[in-house]
């Protein structure tokens, strides 16, 4: 009996193949970019969206485990341990959509939570922390990319990016470093915002009253898509924008970098 609860642990605790293909495909295409080899546009493009979708899998598995430590025993059963994609509650807004809106417009949309059973934790500050887990790995992996974009070590005056056979001021690599590092930021920017359906507003929903959190929860489904919706029909991309490259340059790292990472990953234009 013990032992069958220990395997089951285990297999509920061990890593998809599928978050290992992910990871091959980040350091491939990574290595690829940093040495020349082969098409660097694409290469930053696949760079790009595996670096994406790796910091998604750890921002899902970052609520599922704090959930699990808080009191949901189901978390392990639910495969949200393995860091596979497809083991979420909501692959399609999970993953796909935040993929699309990279390709489409550049900033990093979060997409939705892993189903988490709220009513077998006891505790406001609980329910908190859980939906604060997310956002503060794409705040770890914000930070820790443009710390490596700042220190310089990838910039090779050798494999200059180039823009219709000219070269640019800065290398390929850490310019994908750059916009990869502009998503995190402005991931866990919108994550944060107190809006029904994000986690700025799981954040802050157990300190409502009942009546409140009541009123709300008919607009939580819709709150990602309005949230699309003032973005691509109004200036607030544009302001928000602005702020994410006002705490880039916080860590001394130039527009430059993220600038010409997006014009790279989007290899499909010029």
């Amino acid at each position: 009996m013990t032992f069958a609860t220990t395997q089951r642990r285990s297999e509920e605790n061990r890593i998809s193949p599928v978050f290992w293909v992910l990871l091959a495909t980040l350091g491939t295409s990574g290595w690829a970019v940093a040495s020349g080899f082969g098409n660097a546009r694409f290469g930053v493009f696949l760079f790009v969206v595996a670096g994406w979708m790796v910091s998604l899998c750890l921002h899902e598995y970052a609520h599922a485990r704090t959930a699990m430590h808080s009191g949901d025993i189901t978390i392990g059963t639910k495969g949200y341990l393995t860091l596979n994609p497809f083991k979420y509650a909501h692959t399609l807004l999970s993953f796909v959509l935040p993929v699309i809106f990279v390709i489409m417009g550049g900033i990093g949309l979060p997409g939705g939570a892993v189903y988490i059973e709220r009513h077998r934790i006891q505790g406001r500050l609980k329910h908190s922390l859980i939906s604060a887990a997310g956002p503060l790995v794409n705040v770890v992996c914000g930070i820790a990319l443009l710390v490596l974009v700042n220190s310089g070590v990838f910039d090779d005056p050798s494999l200059p990016a180039q823009y219709q056979g000219h070269d640019l001021v800065v290398s390929a690599f850490p310019s994908a470093l750059g916009f990869l590092a502009f998503l995190q930021v402005s991931a866990a920017l919108l994550n944060l915002l107190p809006v029904p359906g994000l986690d700025g507003y799981g954040i802050l929903e157990p300190w409502l009253s009942y009546k409140a959190r009541r009123a709300v929860a008919p607009f939580a489904p819709y709150g990602m898509l309005a949230v699309f919706v003032i973005f691509w029909q109004t200036g607030a991309s544009r302001w928000f924008s602005d702020l994410v490259f006002r705490i880039i340059h916080l860590f001394g790292v130039s527009d430059a970098y993220p600038v010409v990472g997006q014009f790279l990953f989007r290899f499909w234009e010029n």
